[in-house]
């Protein structure tokens, strides 16, 4: 370590500045190499070769620890080299583990996407111990803004899908991987064609790893995107890997959240895949559902869907204002309601006006502003299935969260939460597509959900242990 401070100063170039600039490199190269993360690719080192014997590797030190007769240095590959202590194997070992190749591969991956900028910074490479919680923004966050503001405009530029976190299950290995992208960059018109790239890419290397479910998180799968993932599946007819979207689940899941003596509910986002299946599903058990929508066409062409005797049950509105013709549930019939006496005075008045006026239930597909939220009547319960989730301004209603499920008790391996969720809670698309690959299911689940699955995908899912949240 000494030896070129030594060389410098013998050679009257030393001074102060250069004893702290060196300190500093060889602390940061070391703390590096014992990261256990290849930062520096494998294509700097084949692009200029005398850079491997000045800057060793995470790989380069764990072949020491392993082999324990060759690389001892902790500064430069150099002097092992003229040592004749250098492994031949250093460079090839860093390049498979770079590359992901020495990695356990996966059987299921969850491609999930960033929300938002401070929400970038909620993964275990960053910050894990704020990772091992659900986000929440925090003053801690705020001075780091600006520099996880120049990781989003670098991986807008140049960058790929890349593993965030993964758990076991049963033995089998699950990793979420990120498409680097934020949620605002998927509504730029010119954005689509690069994002569905990055899409189309991480399904065709989970394909040549030997993934077998690849499941979708929630604006990977827009329908003005990719048409739910059909436009890849489309696209690559010979595809080994399961592609799924996993909105069936999260329709079992909302949908099993409606109190049982619910007789009539309010719809947003009425024509998308979820609002459809939602729509279709309920009007077949004799539920009311006032869908708004400005499009005639598309309510007529859901309304045809349902069987002949529901399709009175289908009401097209345009305006939220119909919303206050609604008719509430007689009861409420939630937990809350029986366990009043233990709750806080706030919620005690709450559950009591809910108890005495009924709930209004409204399932929420498109993202409401204050304005919209103002027609609700009090006591409305939103169900949500919109992303991002929206904001609770109404305290005389209330809020559910966005659809999950808990995953089975042997999971291991978790360490970290998946967005807003408790650790071991993660979103229903997540969770569906685990219970495709539980299952053995062999087909693709892309494009418009088959409603007479959500029933047959809801019981897999509890027979596997993953429970409502």
């Amino acid at each position: 370590m000494g030896v070129p401070l030594a060389g410098a100063f013998l050679m009257g170039a030393g001074s102060v500045g250069l004893v702290y600039v060196h300190l500093l490199t060889f602390d940061y190269l070391r703390s590096m190499g014992y990261s256990n993360v290849e930062v520096i690719s494998h294509r700097v080192f084949e692009a200029v070769p005398p850079l491997r014997y000045l800057l060793y590797t995470p790989t380069y030190l764990s072949l020491h620890h392993r082999e324990k007769d060759s690389n001892f240095c902790l500064f430069m590959p150099l002097f092992d080299l003229l040592g004749g202590t250098l492994n031949s194997k250093s460079w090839e070992l860093q390049k498979e583990i770079y590359q992901g190749k020495n990695d356990g591969v996966p059987e299921f991956v969850f491609l999930a996407h960033v929300v938002d900028i401070m929400s970038s910074m909620h993964v275990p490479f960053v910050l894990r111990s704020i990772s091992s919680v659900p986000f929440e923004n925090r003053l801690i966050l705020l001075p780091f803004w600006p520099v996880a503001l120049v990781y989003m405009l670098l991986m807008w530029c140049c960058s790929k899908t890349f593993l965030v976190s993964f758990y076991y299950l049963r033995g089998r290995l699950h990793q979420t991987w990120s498409v680097p992208r934020h949620g605002f960059q998927y509504f730029i018109p010119a954005a689509k064609e690069g994002i569905n790239r990055q899409i189309e890419l991480a399904i065709l290397r989970a394909d040549r790893m030997g993934v077998k479910v690849l499941s979708l998180a929630a604006l990977n799968k827009n329908e003005a995107l990719n048409g739910g993932g059909i436009l890849f599946v489309d696209k690559h007819p010979d595809l080994r890997v399961r592609v799924v979207h996993g909105n069936t689940l999260t329709a079992a899941v909302i949908l099993n959240e409606i109190p049982s003596n619910t007789k009539e509910v309010f719809l947003t986002g009425a024509t998308s895949k979820l609002g459809r299946a939602i729509a279709l599903y309920l009007c077949r058990k004799r539920i009311r559902v006032i869908m708004l929508t400005m499009s005639s066409e598309r309510f007529l062409k859901i309304q045809r869907e349902a069987p002949a005797e529901f399709q009175q049950y289908l009401v097209q509105v345009t305006k939220y204002q119909a919303a206050q013709n609604c008719k509430v549930s007689p009861a409420f019939s939630h937990p809350i309601a029986d366990q009043s006496v233990v709750l806080y005075r706030p919620c005690m008045m709450m559950c009591y006006m809910m108890v005495t006026l009924g709930v209004q239930t409204w399932l929420v597909g498109k993202w409401l502003s204050p304005r919209e939220q103002r027609w609700a009547p009090p006591g409305t319960h939103f169900h949500q299935f919109v992303v991002p989730p929206i904001i609770g301004f109404r305290r005389d209603c209330t809020y559910g969260k966005l659809a999950a499920m808990r995953l089975p008790k042997d999971v291991q391996g978790l360490g970290s939460c998946e967005y807003t969720m408790e650790r071991g809670v993660v979103h229903a698309c997540h969770a569906g597509g685990v219970v495709h690959f539980l299952e053995g299911w062999q087909h693709h689940e892309v494009g418009a959900l088959d409603v007479d699955r959500i029933d047959v995908v809801w019981k897999a899912a509890l027979k596997h242990g993953l429970t409502p949240v």
